[in-house]
């Protein structure tokens, strides 16, 4: 993701990335390829006055330490999600961000996603009258690639229910704010839920959302959603969206294309590019983050978390008959 991110600011034109924070060799042929300063620690690189903010792509039970370190040091921050590890952790870097007059903003992508972005717009403008439900699906196989395999480990991760199925809840909370009725149920892989199935009630409206990535090998990855309105659907599911009102001929909306070299589970940079775009914007501009809020972000994490300890209590129970 650090490498998403790094082609991603190449292409933002009010962005300039001036250095990278990586151990070891690695973190060295990386600084050579982007052509800026390495450094071994964040510490050292704070140093640098043209440091204005700091991207944390990290594993997930690091955020809130380079978080805090970031925020007493006086940088603005954005930090990949999973927020934190722990509501605690989460709830700490929100105070020292407070603190030290900082920004933060969680990269929770799918709200940026194009097609995310339109259901969402959607439903506020009432153009197909009300959301009713909406089906969330998110999987692939188990992400192999991570540094000494920390996204294996559930204690840093938190599985794939925290890494993987958190995009999902927090599109669902985004679209209709907090659950009045949460279920969730779902299996262990070794390293935690590894696949999840949760539904999920506000009010006389319901979401229904499916992930994980306990899958063999070479498994595609696979991000869909049906949301059914009252006088219509807007579907993806393996192939471009399309909008279907009621008494009318499909409609397939058309978005701006931007890819870029360097890697990432799909080509299209979506909602990758739009997030950090929206990130360079409102700081430089001295505007408040509305799409996303590190309360918002805090808030899917408790819902994350508390799906998790509800799907391993029935896995307890079932083992218990």
């Amino acid at each position: 993701m650090g490498r998403m991110h790094a082609n991603v600011y190449r292409l933002i034109d009010r962005a300039q990335l001036v250095a990278v924070v990586d151990r070891g060799e690695r973190g060295k042929k990386f600084g050579e390829e982007f052509g800026v300063p390495h450094f071994e620690t964040l510490e050292e690189a704070l140093k640098a006055e043209s440091i204005d903010a700091v991207d944390i792509c990290l594993p997930t039970d690091l955020h809130s330490e380079f978080t805090i370190q970031a925020a007493r040091a006086g940088r603005d921050i954005f930090c990949e999600k999973p927020m934190a590890r722990t509501v605690a952790e989460a709830d700490a870097m929100i105070a020292a961000c407070d603190a030290g007059h900082v920004r933060l903003m969680i990269g929770h992508c799918i709200r940026f996603w194009p097609e995310y972005a339109l259901v969402k717009n959607i439903k506020d403008e009432g153009r197909l009258g009300k959301l009713l439900s909406i089906n969330l699906t998110r999987y692939g196989e188990f992400p192999s690639w991570s540094q000494e395999n920390w996204l294996g480990e559930e204690k840093r991760s938190g599985g794939a229910a925290l890494d993987m199925h958190i995009h999902d809840t927090d599109f669902a909370m985004y679209l209709f704010g907090k659950p009045t009725e949460v279920a969730s149920y779902g299996t262990d892989d070794g390293r935690g839920i590894g696949q999840i199935f949760t539904t999920m009630r506000f009010g006389d409206s319901v979401a229904h959302l499916e992930g994980g990535w306990n899958l063999p090998k070479k498994t595609p990855f696979k991000m869909a959603f049906r949301a059914i309105f009252e006088n219509g659907v807007a579907i993806m599911d393996g192939g471009p969206m399309q909008i279907i009102e009621q008494g009318k001929d499909p409609e397939t909306p058309e978005f701006k294309k931007m890819s870029a070299a360097g890697g990432g589970n799909i080509s299209d940079l979506g909602g990758y590019y739009l997030e950090l775009e929206y990130f360079v914007n409102r700081i430089l501009d001295n505007q408040p983050f509305e799409i996303t809020t590190p309360e918002s972000s805090r808030d899917s994490l408790q819902a994350v978390l508390g799906e998790i300890e509800q799907a391993k209590s029935r896995m307890g129970a079932v083992a218990n008959l």
